[in-house]
């Protein structure tokens, strides 16, 4: 996990197309600037960061889905529950799942947990298009080799 680059998601643990769901592992730096103000002397990764961690799990499983052909942008969170404190240096494991997708649009149930206690999930839902442009896509297909995106995936 870099935080100050955006990139929630160290590693694909299992992505099941015909189930429609992902799971990834990422562990929280021990340090971070974001740390110093969130809190001092309590510092907690910010639920808004935990929302970012589930909507990119969930992405990726919608370019998978979508045979790496459109690009998935967060459009709406709902009933994002936020059930207990995530600290520097946790590892978390994200899981997403497809609940419904059509029309351009694709929505997700996501929850994070720790030691297989959930701190926090969320519905999420997506508007899919073709990726704007070839830098963009050149950059989610080098991010996918990073966290061990499966190639059989992309086909």
């Amino acid at each position: 996990m870099r935080l100050e680059y955006f990139q929630m998601v160290d590693h694909i643990a299992d992505l099941d197309l015909g189930e429609r769901r992902i799971t990834v592992t990422s562990r929280v730096p021990q340090q971070s600037t974001v740390f110093e103000g969130h809190f001092p002397g309590h510092p907690l990764m910010p639920g808004v960061l935990l929302i970012e961690t589930m909507a990119q799990t969930s992405g990726w499983l919608i370019i998978a889905l979508l045979k790496f052909e459109r690009m998935p942008f967060l459009a709406s969170v709902k009933e994002a529950k936020m059930r207990d404190f995530i600290k520097p240096g946790e590892p978390l494991t994200v899981e997403s799942r497809i609940v419904h997708d059509g029309s351009g649009f694709a929505v997700t149930e996501a929850k994070i947990s720790v030691d297989g206690k959930v701190k926090c999930n969320a519905d999420l839902t997506f508007r899919h298009t073709p990726f704007p442009n070839a830098d963009l896509r050149g950059h989610m297909e080098q991010m996918a080799r990073q966290i061990g995106f499966p190639e059989q995936a992309k086909l």
